[in-house]
């Protein structure tokens, strides 16, 4: 695709603010959703000032080569809940987090060396476009029942002073209007207007939204209430660092039922060493795919032993920060895909965007009240370009060969079926799933031995 801006390009400074924030409201469902589910008093603002962090120790390891962002880890929401069941009180959970994302990091770090002195060339190998590019198809539409359950969901009613989710048509409304809204701007907008869609789309649905919400609440009807503007009553006023509850919480820490900080280490080692693993599939996959998009092959330049050094070493200290484990963003790849803004300088500025969030109540909150309906109509096109990436890079693919048949049909079924494993507190994803089997299908079918060509032996016989 043609790219509007380049990995090295540096928009005007207007510019770049605006692209920063479309990125930011492109990565923060997911990013504040996984201190959401594991709760114990995590830090929605802490996760944001983390993900900044880790983005920019990231760029510095790629040489500002790789049009990334790093967000909270979905991978290891069972890792994060060991880590708060292997100690007495919650201080020996946050040291858990901590510990965890160390072993994980380390263990990008381990392979990016042995990359380091063996080379990638066994990646191009392992997982050619036969078997890379429908996985990254899978990561786009693994998270398609995400962004379709969001887009129904957003609206709340109070019974009894409870809050309860309900599920209405205003909020479908509201998602439909975003998702029009974004596609017309990406399509007919001219200049800088086509190339912030989520922008424009994102206000539109909250403008319907708040509407909506007006409605409810001067004709007393609840279910309109769409957006939960008591949030701005009880703002966050600053972040609550995972490093200071771990080190200086209230009780102390302790390693384990039995104080033993050598059972206590086993039990975070196991639930996140293995995960750590997993992830490294998905790490290759959204390189393959940013790499098409930018058309450079950033595991050859800046490198996969960079790439892995800048995942692991962000992870650690997005984790020392906010506690979650990050990950390179298929949110993040989707935006620059649609916008065709593959500028590093965007990715800086995200990033020191999120830190600063953090600090700023009023504007993280806002960004709290984005209902989840909203942002489902904005993911649908988010997901659905990461799913349409790793279908291009099957074109190549000859699909009248069995041996290639074969390959994609097992990925894609067991991606979209949902195919995970678990073992204990470890699970294997159905993205991991599907390339594992991917993989080990090629291997497979790759030992045929090419057919000769019948006629030219009959030629030659003749």
């Amino acid at each position: 695709m043609k790219l509007a801006y380049g990995v090295k390009d540096r928009p005007s400074f207007g510019k770049v603010v605006l692209f920063a924030l479309q990125q930011l409201l492109a990565i923060l469902a997911a990013t504040i959703a996984v201190p959401t589910i594991i709760g114990n008093g995590m830090s929605q603002s802490a996760a944001l000032f983390g993900a900044g962090v880790g983005t920019l120790v990231y760029l510095l390891f790629t040489k500002f080569k790789s049009p990334v962002f790093l967000g909270s880890s979905f991978a290891f929401l069972g890792s994060m809940g060991a880590a708060f069941a292997g100690g007495v009180s919650a201080s020996a959970g946050y040291l858990g987090l901590i510990i965890g994302a160390v072993l994980a990091g380390l263990v990008y770090v381990v392979i990016a060396l042995v990359v380091k002195f063996v080379g990638s060339g066994w990646i191009d190998k392992l997982m050619p476009p036969v078997v890379i590019g429908p996985t990254v198809a899978i990561i786009g539409l693994s998270l398609a029942g995400n962004a379709v359950g969001d887009l129904s969901s957003g609206a709340f009613k109070i019974v009894n002073g409870a809050l309860f989710d309900s599920n209405v048509y205003a909020c479908f409304v509201c998602g439909l209007v975003t998702l029009g809204v974004t596609i017309a701007c990406s399509v007919y907008g001219k200049k800088l207007l086509k190339m912030i869609p989520f922008i424009i789309g994102i206000l539109a649905g909250y403008i319907v939204a708040a509407i909506f919400t007006l409605i409810g609440v001067l004709a007393k009807v609840d279910v309109l209430r769409i957006i939960d503007f008591s949030k701005f009553e009880s703002m966050q006023w600053y972040p609550d660092f995972t490093f200071v509850t771990a080190f200086f919480g209230e009780g102390g820490w302790s390693f384990g039922e039995d104080g033993s900080f050598g059972s206590f280490l086993a039990t975070i080692a196991v639930a996140y060493v293995p995960v750590a693993l997993v992830v490294l599939a998905e790490h290759i996959a959204d390189h393959k795919n940013i790499s098409s998009i930018i058309e450079t092959d950033l595991l050859k330049d800046p490198g996969l032993h960079r790439t892995l050094l800048g995942d692991g070493v962000g992870s650690i200290a997005g984790a020392i920060f906010g506690g979650c484990p990050n990950t390179t963003y298929g949110e993040s790849v989707g935006c620059v895909a649609i916008s065709g803004n593959a500028s590093v300088v965007t990715i800086v500025a995200t990033a020191v965007l999120a830190i600063a969030a953090s600090f700023i109540a009023p504007f993280t909150t806002f960004l709290a009240t984005i209902p989840s309906c909203v942002m489902g109509g904005v993911c649908i096109a988010l997901y659905g370009f990461i799913a349409v990436s790793g279908l291009k890079m099957i074109q190549p693919v000859d699909l009248n060969e069995n041996e290639n048949l074969f390959v994609v049909s097992v990925i894609l079924i067991a991606g979209v079926g949902g195919m995970t494993l678990n073992f204990g507190q470890v699970t294997i994803t159905s993205v991991a799933c599907a390339l594992i089997l991917g993989i080990l299908t090629n291997l497979l079918v790759g030992r045929k031995k090419p057919e000769a060509n019948t006629s030219e032996t009959e030629t030659k016989e003749d």
